[in-house]
């Protein structure tokens, strides 16, 4: 059934992001790239927490972050499927038509889910956990180096200068 060939379609989608995203997350490039990821994540979260911006209390906070793009782009494939669900069935320039045209609906959703489960507590933690589970593929656990390049974009972004202090972390 459409319904049926839809959500198979999706399924396919997904395990193919999230088997690419295994698999180059084991070459060394990639892997050191996750773990600026890491660093990024452990640096926002330190912030939206009122901690003091040192690398140090940077580092003990969690490389999981809510509104994570990965995460993003693993709901948007999940809402694709109920979207392209729900048109049905059709011919090829058909189904190839509704999906370019409903990638706005389909984004607009998947950013409304992210947006409202962040501010749900319990409950929306509990709904995102598979999807927050991607990211421990798509993070690594950064060094000092990595939190202090992390931490220099943050106050770039933000307009604020830092101390050029150097910190005792070495850069990897």
């Amino acid at each position: 059934s459409p319904l049926w060939t839809n959500v198979l379609e999706g399924v396919v989608r997904a395990l193919i992001f999230i088997g690419y995203v295994g698999v180059i997350g084991l070459w060394g490039d990639i892997r050191r790239v996750f773990c600026y990821h890491g660093a990024e994540h452990k640096t926002i979260n330190a912030f939206e927490s009122g901690l003091e911006m040192t690398p140090e209390n940077i580092l003990t906070c969690s490389r999981i972050h809510p509104r994570c793009g990965t995460s993003f782009l693993l709901i948007a494939v999940l809402v694709s499927i109920a979207v392209f669900s729900a048109i049905g069935e059709g011919g090829f320039l058909w189904r190839a038509g509704t999906r370019v045209l409903l990638i706005p609906l389909v984004i607009g959703l998947s950013y409304e889910i992210i947006r409202l489960t962040s501010n749900a507590g319990a409950a929306g933690r509990l709904i995102m956990a598979p999807v927050l589970s991607l990211q421990y593929l798509t993070t690594r656990e950064p060094n000092l180096a990595q939190i202090e390049v992390a931490l220099t974009s943050l106050n770039a972004a933000l307009g604020r200068k830092r101390d050029p202090a150097p910190s005792a972390a070495s850069p990897s």
